[in-house]
């Protein structure tokens, strides 16, 4: 939800908190041994989870609802029999919203104490299952679903969900579309593919608030669960049982797929900032983000106009080779004048994988202080992002920068 507190949910009625940005976790009683498909807090204290009811009639949805962050989960049925929620969201302490199967689009304007139907226009992909649900602003607002084989289907509301809209048919792709980027009101990014992994990761975009949408496949074989950005340009995407991440780094126009940690198997990423991340998936599986490192001073003061210390890599993206420039300078403080300091310094630099696993050593030696330009030699890289950071050890303390660099193919 934010840097500190988070939850996740899943099989037999699991719910776990954090209130220490995942450092550590606590067992929260749900209350149900149902499944757990999804949860929402908006706040610290207000959330709401929905949960499968496949054991005693009337079978589908056990919606939860905890006003004290987790600590008491209170109970009730969805009215309707047979509907099972697959997402749900609160816009505020009243109105909310979920999206079902075999087909549900409902919203509640009294916490959840009841819920009607969505309006939505009769064509012909109207009434499919619902998967996921995003609100730019109280106004704007957009869902996505679909089946397998059959079609994806997009909704829009222009209207706080007065009505929805559905994608027309000729926009369509073959396959559900299971999540939804609203970089505004107008502008959307869609995520999907064949779950038989027969074609590319499926990516469907409009820039026109949905009235048209224009459908591509990545040459990249799978599905993509989930969608999230980290930043405004880097998002990541998992692919579930493919063991795959994919992301971009340029807003989603550009995609390099890696493996994910462990070859796990990961459906939902979720950050909550461009510094903390979480992505889950089966039996237990959960991966913390790891940032790359920033910079760090230790109250120097070095010489010339700019405080950097490493600067960035040329060329960037780069094939075989980049040059990676950096100073080692003479800091002072205001005690110590720079002439009486060392101009000796130790230097290390290392590259680093997106997973944070150590692919190269560039620099680890004594140098005097001055200007460097060090070549890097990539061509046994896969492409990819890597983060190369530079340590420089001071008699007044030690200087950390580190910056991305882009390898292509």
């Amino acid at each position: 939800m934010d840097s500190l507190y988070g939850w996740v949910a899943g099989h037999s009625g699991t719910m776990l908190n954090t209130t220490d940005g995942g450092d550590s976790w606590t067992v929260q009683d749900s209350q149900t041994e149902n499944d757990i498909v999804d949860v929402f807090f908006l706040n610290r204290n207000l959330g709401w989870a929905s949960s499968f009811n496949f054991s005693t009639s009337p079978y589908g949805t056990v919606i939860l609802k905890t006003i004290n962050g987790g600590e008491d989960w209170i109970q009730e049925n969805y009215p309707e029999e047979n509907i099972f929620m697959n997402c749900i969201l609160f816009l505020d302490s009243l109105n909310g919203w979920m999206g079902g199967s075999p087909h549900a689009l409902v919203c509640t304007n009294d916490g959840g104490m009841t819920w009607q139907q969505a309006q939505i226009d009769t064509a012909t992909l109207a009434f499919f299952p619902v998967l996921s649900i995003q609100f730019y602003n109280e106004n704007y607002g957009y869902a996505s679903g679909g089946m397998h084989d059959i079609a994806g289907v997009i909704w829009r509301t222009w209207d706080g969900g007065e009505h929805w809209y559905v994608i027309d048919v000729s926009d369509a792709p073959a396959d559900e579309v299971h999540a939804l980027h609203l970089f505004d009101s107008l502008n959307v990014l869609g995520a999907g593919g064949d779950p038989d992994f027969g074609y590319g990761v499926g990516l469907i975009r409009t820039d026109d608030g949905g009235l048209n949408w224009d459908y591509e496949e990545l040459e990249i074989q799978g599905n993509a669960f989930d969608l999230d950005f980290v930043t405004e340009a880097e998002v990541w995407a998992p692919l579930g049982p493919r063991r795959k991440f994919i992301y971009s780094i340029d807003g989603g126009v550009n995609w390099t797929s890696t493996h994910t940690p462990d070859s796990t198997v990961i459906l939902d990423v979720c950050f909550a900032d461009s510094l903390h991340g979480f992505a889950v998936g089966p039996d237990g599986a959960m991966l913390k983000y790891i940032p790359p490192v920033p910079v760090s001073v230790n109250e120097l003061i070095p010489w010339g106009n700019d405080n950097h210390t490493l600067l960035q890599n040329f060329p960037n993206p780069f094939n075989t080779i980049t040059n990676i420039r950096f100073l080692v300078l003479t800091p002072f403080n205001n005690s110590t004048p720079p002439d009486i300091l060392p101009s000796y310094h130790h230097v290390q630099i290392k590259v680093y994988d997106v997973l944070g696993n150590e692919v190269a050593i560039l620099v680890d030696e004594v140098l005097s202080s001055g200007e460097y330009n060090m070549p890097f030699y990539g061509s046994n890289l896969s492409a990819g992002i890597y983060f190369y950071q530079i340590t420089i050890d001071y008699t007044t303390g030690a200087v950390v920068e580190s910056h991305r660099m882009v390898k292509v193919q």
